[in-house]
């Protein structure tokens, strides 16, 4: 079944309301997340050039992947990551990447299995596009299908990591499992990210943004 033939209805989970301004706690994440995302590119900028000239080895095209997210306030912007599928993957097989998916290169499958693939977005949180913390940023396409939600949800930065991220290490598997990956996303994990959002967004302190760094780097280690 094809999730653009739901209806709206039945893939919307919430009201279209905007988190509150808290201001103090604003201004110190956005200070923590210029400090450890300048400090952090310092630090793995020589994982950064191996990872580089890895992906530029192992396959053709560019070493860089971009891709337009929606961000705050629905401002849409470039997220950048190592790219780890072939060239124009998306035209050969959509959005959604499942484990064991033949457009993943050979080097494309350790970068995505350690989230090294990931580290050029801290170029994405010190340009103010991203957060470390935050709901993972979403394609137009899916924020359109839940957009009364996406304005509660997208009233803060997206980021790096969040709950949903910890719980949904798996996802490649999960969508893997299913016979058909686009409704399993659309029809219950992406709904759940919202919910896992919505969640952490109304209780979101600065210590608990720390404890979601720490779960992803255990969940990322094991």
């Amino acid at each position: 079944m094809d999730s653009r033939s739901l209806p709206l209805s039945t893939v919307q989970t919430g009201a279209g309301d905007r988190a509150p301004r808290r201001p103090c706690y604003s201004a110190a994440k956005r200070s923590f997340d210029i400090l450890a995302a300048g400090g952090g590119l310092v630090l793995v900028s020589p994982l950064l050039a191996v990872a580089a000239l890895a992906v530029r080895l192992d396959s053709s095209g560019p070493v860089l992947f971009k891709q337009q997210r929606v961000g705050r306030d629905f401002r849409p912007f470039w997220i950048y990551k190592f790219r780890t599928m072939v060239v124009d993957a998306e035209k050969q097989g959509g959005a959604l990447t499942t484990t064991g998916d033949r457009r993943i290169t050979r080097v494309g499958r350790v970068l995505r299995k350690t989230k090294f693939d990931e580290l050029p977005q801290l170029f994405n949180v010190l340009l103010g596009d991203m957060s470390l913390v935050g709901p993972r940023p979403e394609v137009p396409k899916y924020v359109e299908m839940f957009h009364d939600d996406y304005v509660y949800v997208l009233s803060v930065r997206p980021g790096l990591t969040d709950q949903a991220s910890v719980k949904y290490r798996d996802e490649a598997a999960v969508l893997a499992a299913s016979c058909d990956p686009e409704l399993e996303y659309v029809s219950r994990i992406l709904p759940d990210k919202i919910a896992l959002a919505r969640q952490a967004i109304a209780e979101a302190t600065f210590l608990g943004d720390l404890g979601v760094l720490f779960r992803t780097a255990l969940r990322i280690a094991r």
